[in-house]
């Protein structure tokens, strides 16, 4: 195991430097969530995670993740190195996004120039050889949309002392139609890119399964139901092998950050 502390849960979700990304932050924070798994898409640029380990006292963010094609190492490295000086210990650098023919070859040569300590920063790793990269020159892996048997097999590649944080996908809805229906609207964008194409076919799911997108196929991706229901199919992941599971929360909305649904899950997630 790493030296990373991010307990059994934290939290994924896509924050900016506004003053409803603060508040989220910062609500997190209070509801006790041990980390924010901040995705790269919404991510407007590395000032953001600045403010936001700013503006709380103790949570954790981790990038999740910067794509190395959009941040130079020179970029991380600064970020990095300012907030171990006013915060340490707070950001972790998750880095992905080597999306051209040679990814394996790209990371290489970016985890080459990056002054960040390994013991620091992670990999977007879904294929067995980028699992085994960031075993080899980062602390672990941060695969998405994966199942528990996926986590199974990552541990197997990533050995026993790397970390294995996963983020999946949670609705808190009790109704099974309703739950699924708003989980393979998110699911159903991720069909369409080729590195989760491969994933999900690795994972047994192929080109009907993705076009389909059947209940069997939902239910492994996704956590849904009662608090209950959803800490119970999170924990087959850390069955499997994971150390932690970031809880990424759908609600069927565009826009609001899931605060309620966070304030639902706490206690029975971090109690």
């Amino acid at each position: 195991m790493t030296d990373h502390q991010f307990g059994p849960f934290g939290i994924t979700t896509g924050l900016d430097s506004s003053a409803e990304s603060i508040a989220a932050a910062q609500a997190a924070e209070e509801l006790g969530y041990p980390a924010i798994w901040l995705s790269g898409g919404p991510l407007p640029g590395l000032q953001t995670i600045t403010d936001l380990v700013g503006a709380t006292t103790a949570i954790k963010f981790v990038s999740g993740i910067l794509a190395v094609s959009k941040y130079s190492a020179a970029e991380v490295d600064a970020t990095y190195a300012a907030l171990e000086s006013t915060a340490p210990g707070r950001f972790t650098a998750g880095l992905g996004g080597a999306h051209g023919p040679k990814p394996i070859a790209t990371l290489n040569a970016y985890l080459d120039e990056l002054d960040v300590p390994v013991e620091r920063r992670l990999l977007a790793a879904l294929g067995p050889k980028m699992l085994a990269l960031a075993g080899e020159r980062t602390a672990g892996a941060y695969p998405f949309l994966t199942s528990a048997a996926y986590s199974a097999e990552a541990r197997k590649v990533l050995g026993p002392d790397k970390l294995l944080a996963v983020s999946h996908l949670v609705v808190l809805e009790p109704d099974a139609d309703r739950a699924r229906a708003i989980a393979r609207d998110t699911i159903s964008f991720f069909t369409s890119i080729p590195g989760y194409i491969a994933s999900l076919k690795r994972q047994g799911f192929g080109e009907r399964d993705q076009a389909e997108l059947p209940d069997h196929m939902v239910d492994a991706l996704t956590a849904w139901g009662s608090p209950a229901d959803i800490k119970s199919k999170l924990t087959e992941h850390l069955d499997a092998g994971a150390d932690h599971v970031a809880v990424n929360v759908l609600t069927g909305v565009t826009g609001p950050q899931p605060i309620e649904q966070w304030r639902t899950l706490a206690p029975t997630l971090l109690g």
